[in-house]
């Protein structure tokens, strides 16, 4: 009976949300309803108590895949759809707020200096692991060297 309600309860809240929605039930038997034109998704799942539901509301990023939820509320269900869009709509302009929000200064949060980028994403730019500008100068200096030393050998030698 509950997930029958809380399907309906999705339905009715999607259409109050957004013109263009999907609403699709997770495994754990929630609802979730994906507003792919405004980049947010929100998930209704049962909650502690038997006429609870828990809200939570989230970014969608790039790619398709969903951000982790950064706020969420318990309403009961006998609320109405009304209060419940409500609750949607502050969770998900919390949940804009934070992605508007600059990200936190890297030497306060105690991470080292710089961006970590993996191998794989510079190979995604056109550089490889020892392919850089200065690379080649080294190698260049190196080679002129050993050729310097070979040929003032034979001179001398």
């Amino acid at each position: 009976m509950v997930g029958a309600q809380l399907r309906d309860t999705a339905q009715e809240l999607a259409a109050a949300l957004w013109r263009e929605h999907t609403v699709y039930r997770e495994r754990s038997g929630g609802m979730v309803i994906r507003g792919e034109h405004v980049r947010r998704w929100i998930s209704l799942a049962p909650a502690g108590g038997r006429d609870e539901i828990l809200v939570r509301a989230g970014r969608i990023l790039d790619g398709g895949t969903t951000a982790p939820a950064r706020s969420e509320a318990v309403v009961p269900l006998s609320a109405g759809t009304g209060v419940l869009a409500a609750t949607c709509r502050r969770l998900l302009a919390d949940a804009a707020a934070d992605a508007a929000r600059p990200a936190p200064d890297r030497e306060a949060a105690g991470r080292p200096r710089g961006p970590r980028k993996s191998r794989k994403s510079a190979r995604r730019n056109g550089r490889g692991r020892h392919t850089g500008f200065s690379s080649w100068v080294i190698l260049v200096c190196v080679a002129g060297v050993i050729a310097l030393f070979a040929y003032s050998s034979a001179m001398h030698g």
